[in-house]
């Protein structure tokens, strides 16, 4: 029987072709995913091992310590420590760097650091010379890059009280992966240039090197005993491992996303799989009751069909092992190139190899049990006739509704609990489940669907192209059921790349939606590093004629509040209710008196009060009592004690603003306005300007990225579901070959039978785009209502058309072959084939 059933496999093996293809897509994905991870942990351990190794000894603050540093003296006693070399203590704090357009650089400002020199050199500079003195300064290669600083050029840096210093480039640094550096950017300087800009007293970390004959462990023991117990001691091997778990790199975490993908691509190859099976087994009817009459039991039919499958599984999980090794290595290449990092070098362990060819094998195998199963329930007279496969109908179709009906129903009714219930991370997880049933229930009731579906898809081909499209219309409902499984294949990935457009487009729908009620106004002034607005910034722009109002936020303080600690703030007073609206759950905001306050939610109920309640705000000597005039909620962006602006002055005094909110004048144009606000802030280099449509323009660019990546990687199940369209299609047309020349003997031209596959193709994939875009256009919306309450439901439709368009030119282009080699069969010959 193993015999017969290589042979039976070398006489199909072109059939197979594409199936093998399906598997090695999936298996790659899920080797790569492996390998990628891999690569990059090897690659970031490399760095942080390389980093760590110029150190002996490092002196840390304890974890979990509110110390801010560790002090100037203790280096002096480390210094003497016996088998000590050198000794040096790292600086590090905020010190913005001032860009070309003459505003601070990033949202945060750039670090300031010191940088060690000598054998404690931990950094890498990429060109120029560490620097040397009081006015000489590096960057790092990613803030070089971006502010197009290079080395020689002269920068200017804001120290602790934002007044600029002049700098000269003298280097450019890579600092590795410092989480920190990484999203701010850095300015280094020498130990004493970074203690003046930063203002920090202390150091952030000491590191030691031991002197020739002095080995590590010896002398983390020596200085932990000098530097006492409230303070870490660790080795270079210690340090390495608490830089890595500190640096937020988790590439497992990588790993979990990467596999989610990777599971349902292989998902939709396991339905790519049935199915050819399915139809090979359907093609081979004779074949196999021919086995039955000469002796081979429904046993050796069955692990006949079974050896047949294992062996496409395992060669194309070989193949898919193969690329996904290339894949994850272009990808460690790609993410490397977008951090400027180090990749590391590839990385394959017995992982993605072992995983990658079980998972190929057990779903190939899993997948052909029912076409396996089917082949052996035929009596061997029987299955001597022809048979064709009809519509769902009599029993089969009515267990058929019922078992794809009843999740279905269930998967709704969960659906609905979850929106009736109070928005967060429990009603989310039921819409999940819930639209897991539902999908399920849809596969069940797919050939129904597909069946009515091809009617109404195939009305327009059938209206304007004649006998060609309505052969293809009849031809992609007569089988429901093998046409159901190819569309669901490509639904799969369509649901899923929707439900994400869906929810991407409502949750930015919501946020501009919370921003333009909450704050109305044209223009946001903010400072980076956490430096404060001086007030005549304000005053200045008050002065404008083409603006109309300014609203400032004052630094909010700390005062005790009834005998408890908290912070209190204000906002200018008339914009209260009118330009800047929080969102009241009681009590009103508009013009909030003196002797009134109004609290966020949150905090009126830690402080146990509502509206018309009085609260006793005390600092130092002064003592202010209000009574609650208003509580709101949201991210109002004021303060969560916000009092009135002349109660706060009297308070705490005349404190500067933390942001600024500028209105233009109507017919001022947005580039007038803007101009004049850069105008008017230019000797404040630490003030950023935004606007919403920045906001705006933030989250797209944003939101885009993120629909690019999961796009892409849902675009592999896609191509595989595609796959099967060609798969199914190309054995269906060996399957009719005796019908395709009937067609040709009356009438029907070459071009006509081409385009007659072409739409059948086109038909199916249009149904599983539609069927996909509902689906996960109703999960995307329950999805973004389960986790938000009031959340502003978005509908993108200019993506959405595009994936149905996009699928119905995939599904032509998948024919293209098939409907070829139909069309080049001489009428003769098929006539003749039996």
């Amino acid at each position: 029987m193993l015999k017969t059933t290589l042979a039976g496999l070398r006489a199909h093996l072109l059939r197979l072709v594409l199936t093998a293809l399906a598997i090695t897509l999936g298996v790659g994905f899920v080797s790569g995913t492996f390998v990628l991870t891999d690569t990059m942990r090897t690659g970031f351990d490399q760095q942080f091992t390389a980093s760590a190794d110029k150190v002996s000894v490092a002196v840390l603050a304890k974890q979990g310590s509110d110390d801010s540093g560790l002090p100037p003296a203790l280096l002096s006693r480390l210094r003497s420590v016996p088998g000590v070399q050198d000794a040096q203590g790292l600086v590090r704090g905020t010190a913005p760097l001032v860009g070309k357009d003459g505003k601070v650089y990033g949202d945060n400002g750039t670090a300031g650091v010191s940088l060690s020199t000598g054998a404690l050199q931990r950094y890498t500079l990429k060109a120029g010379r560490a620097p040397s003195g009081p006015d000489t300064a590096v960057l790092d290669t990613s803030t070089a890059r971006r502010t197009g600083y290079k080395v020689g050029d002269t920068v200017s840096v804001l120290d602790k009280q934002g007044h600029p210093h002049s700098f000269t480039v003298s280097g450019l640094a890579d600092f590795g992966i410092d989480q920190e550096i990484g999203y701010r950017g850095a300015v280094g300087f020498t130990a004493a240039t970074a203690t003046a800009m930063t203002g920090e007293r202390g150091y952030t970390e000491i590191d030691l090197k031991a002197a020739p004959g002095t080995t590590d462990a010896r002398l983390r023991d020596a200085v932990a005993r000098t530097a006492g117990g409230d303070y870490d001691v660790l080795t270079s091997a210690r340090l390495a491992d608490r830089m890595a778990k500190s640096s937020g790199v988790s590439t497992g975490n990588l790993t979990v996303f990467f596999l989610a993908f990777a599971i349902v691509a292989l998902f939709v190859a396991a339905l790519v799989i049935y199915n050819t099976f399915n139809i090979l087994i359907a093609q081979r009817t004779r074949e196999m009751a021919l086995l039955r009459c000469v002796g081979a039991t429904r046993g050796q039919v069955f692990r006949g069909v079974l050896i047949e499958a294992a062996i496409v599984g395992l060669v194309a999980s070989a193949f898919g092992v193969l690329v996904g090794i290339g894949l994850g290595a272009g990808g460690a290449t790609l993410f490397a190139s977008a951090d400027n990092t180090s990749s590391g070098s590839l990385t394959v362990s017995v992982t993605p190899v072992v995983v990658g060819l079980v998972i190929g094998l057990v779903v190939t195998l899993v997948s052909a049990l029912l076409p396996a199963r089917a082949a052996t329930r035929v009596p061997p007279v029987a299955a001597l006739r022809s048979q064709v496969d009809g519509p769902v109908k009599g029993r089969a179709g009515v267990l058929r509704m019922v078992f794809g009906g009843l999740p279905a129903v269930a998967g709704l009714g969960l659906i609905a609990l979850a929106l009736l219930s109070k928005a967060g991370q429990g009603p989310f997880l039921m819409v999940l489940a819930g639209a897991l049933l539902v999908f399920l229930g849809v596969i069940g009731l797919s050939p129904f669907i597909v069946r009515r579906l091809s009617r109404l898809v195939g009305w327009l081909p059938a209206r304007l192209l004649g006998v060609p499209g309505r052969l293809a219309r009849d031809n992609a409902g007569r089988n429901p059921k093998r046409a159901a499984i190819t569309t669901i294949a490509l639904t799969v990935g369509v649901t899923l790349m929707t439900t994400f457009s869906v929810a991407l487009a409502s949750t930015q729908a919501t946020a501009t939606a919370q921003l333009a009620e909450q704050f109305p106004v044209d223009y946001q002034l903010t400072t980076a590093g956490g430096q404060l607005i001086p007030r005549q910034a304000a005053a200045t722009l008050r002065t404008k004629p083409q603006l109309a109002d300014v609203i400032e936020v004052r630094e909010s303080t700390d005062a005790q509040v009834d005998g408890r600690d908290a912070s209190v703030g204000t906002v200018t007073g008339h914009a209260l209710g009118r330009s800047v609206k929080p969102k009241l759950v009681a009590g009103s905001i508009t013009d909030l008196r003196p002797g009134t306050a109004a609290l966020h939610e949150d905090t009126a109920k830690r402080f146990g009060v509502g509206v018309g309640r009085q609260i006793t705000v005390t600092d130092g000597g002064h003592r202010l009592l209000v009574r609650v005039a208003a509580v709101f909620s949201g991210e109002a962006q004021i303060p969560n004690i916000t009092v009135n602006e002349a109660d706060f002055d009297r308070t705490f005094g005349a404190k500067d603003d933390s942001e600024i909110y500028v209105m233009a004048k109507d017919g001022v144009s947005a580039d007038a306005s803007r101009q004049v606000i850069n105008d008017a802030t230019k000797a404040y280099p630490m003030v950023k300007v935004g606007s919403l449509a920045d906001v705006k323009a933030q989250f797209t660019k944003a939101f885009n990225q993120l629909f690019l990546l999961v796009g892409a990687l849902l675009g592999l199940a896609i191509i595989i579901s595609l796959i099967g369209i060609a798969n199914t299609l190309t054995l269906s047309v060996v399957e009719r070959t005796r019908e395709s020349a009937l067609l040709r003997a009356l009438g029907l031209t070459r071009s006509g039978l081409r385009w007659m596959l072409s739409l059948e193709a086109v038909i199916m994939a249009v149904i599983g785009a539609l069927l996909g875009v509902v689906l996960g256009t109703g999960f995307g919306w329950a999805a973004i209502s389960a986790v938000a309450s009031g959340a502003v439901l978005g509908f993108p439709a200019v993506r959405v058309l595009a994936f149905v368009l996009v699928a119905g030119v995939a599904g032509l282009l998948a024919a293209v072959i098939p409907s070829r080699r139909a069309a080049r069969a001489s009428i003769v010959a098929s006539l003749a084939a039996d």
